[in-house]
Formats: C-alpha cells, sequence, structure tokens
C-alpha cells in the first residue's frame, strides 16, 4: 500500500500523523510511504529523520495525496485539501463528522473512505485512539483554567492549591471519563478543593 502523510494545516496543530518509528514499520512490512516535506517540523522532527526510516519527501500535498492510498492525518481535511481526495483514497485521522458536515460531504463526492480515529474501539470498549488525546485534554483543561484564573489574565486571582491565610480553589468536574478522571487528579495534585459529578455510580467508586 502507498501511504501518504501531508503536512497538517490547521490552525495550531502541531502533531503529525506518523513519527519516523512508524514509518520504518510500514516500510519495513512492504509498504511506501510519502511524507510532505516539514510536515513534521512541529513536533520537532526534521525531514532527514522521515528519509533516514525509508520515507519519500514530497514538496507538497498534492503530491502525497495523488501518490497514496491512504492518508493518516491528525485533524480532518480542510477546505483547500478537498480538491486532493480522490476515488477510493482512504483517510485515516480524527474526522468528528458529526459536527461537519462540509467534510462529510466532500468525502462523499470523492468517493473516497473515512476512518476516524475517534470511532475504533476493542473488545472490551477501549479507544486507544482517542483516549491520549483525552488523557492530554483532560491535565490540559486544569492548567489552562489555571492561568485564566490569574489577575493578568483577567481572572479573580485565586490560587487552586490556596495559601498560608487563603482558601482553596474549587474545581467541580462533570464526568468521570477519561477527560474527567485526569483533569480530576491534575486539580487534586495542585490541591484544589475538587466536587466530581457523575451518573455512573460505579465508576464514582472506582475513582475514589
Amino acid at each position: 500500500m502507498d501511504i501518504g502523510v501531508p503536512k497538517e494545516i490547521k490552525d495550531n496543530e502541531y502533531r503529525v500523523g506518523l513519527v519516523p518509528e512508524g514509518v520504518r514499520l510500514l516500510v519495513q512490512a512492504g509498504h511506501r510511504v510519502y511524507v510532505q516535506a516539514g510536515a513534521g517540523e512541529g513536533s520537532a522532527i526534521p525531514d532527514s529523520e522521515y528519509k533516514e526510516a525509508g520515507a519519500m519527501l514530497k514538496d507538497s500535498p498534492r503530491d502525497v495525496y495523488g501518490k497514496s492510498d491512504m492518508i493518516v492525518k491528525v485533524k480532518e481535511p480542510l477546505y483547500k485539501e478537498f480538491n486532493y481526495l480522490h476515488d477510493g483514497i482512504i483517510i485515516f485521522t480524527f474526522l468528528h463528522l458529526a459536527a461537519n458536515s462540509a467534510v462529510a460531504a466532500a468525502l462523499l463526492r470523492a468517493g473516497a473512505v473515512g476512518i476516524a480515529y475517534e470511532t475504533l474501539e476493542t473488545d472490551a470498549g477501549v479507544r486507544p485512539l482517542l483516549d491520549p488525546m483525552s488523557e492530554i485534554a483532560g491535565k490540559l483543561s486544569v492548567q489552562v483554567g489555571a492561568r485564566y484564573l490569574q489577575k493578568t489574565e483577567g481572572g479573580s486571582g485565586v490560587l487552586l492549591g490556596g495559601a498560608a491565610g487563603t482558601e482553596k480553589g474549587r474545581v467541580v468536574i462533570l464526568g468521570l471519563g477519561m477527560v474527567g478522571r485526569n483533569a480530576a487528579r491534575v486539580a487534586l495534585a495542585l490541591g484544589a478543593e475538587v466536587t466530581v459529578i457523575n451518573r455512573n455510580m460505579e465508576r464514582m467508586r472506582e475513582f475514589n
């Protein structure tokens, strides 16, 4: 199979669909991998590492899409990428089609096959591609929230962990999924007073 890795163009997206080790494994398995030059820059991965792993570098996204049977991305194709889609191409990425009808329509028009990371589950119900992103989102949520509590950011000046003579900050978390559990752990580690609300009592017991 010919597999392509284009550079992500969504605002503030610094990830890349495959790291060099992933490329190496695919090449060893007999696949050809095309990587757009500069695709790994946001993740501090130079083109030379992809080349050493066996990838063929391409200058433009059109070249990558045109050569590939499957595209491995991080985020859904944006409007300027719609014209690169072609009949039978597989797009393997976070798609979130329920909230983005334009992408769904573009895939249908092109005859492309979309496989969304967020929909893949193991037999045990684990989502191995979504869970790591949810873990990061949960941890970052408290970190970002703490920043915007600062007066310099227009916040109330509350320190989540409190200080001598002051009360701790109070954090309320709705749900104990992957995001909620990780948010709760970070808030507790910062010393905040944490309240968790969840409908599933078994999950509440597990978390305690």
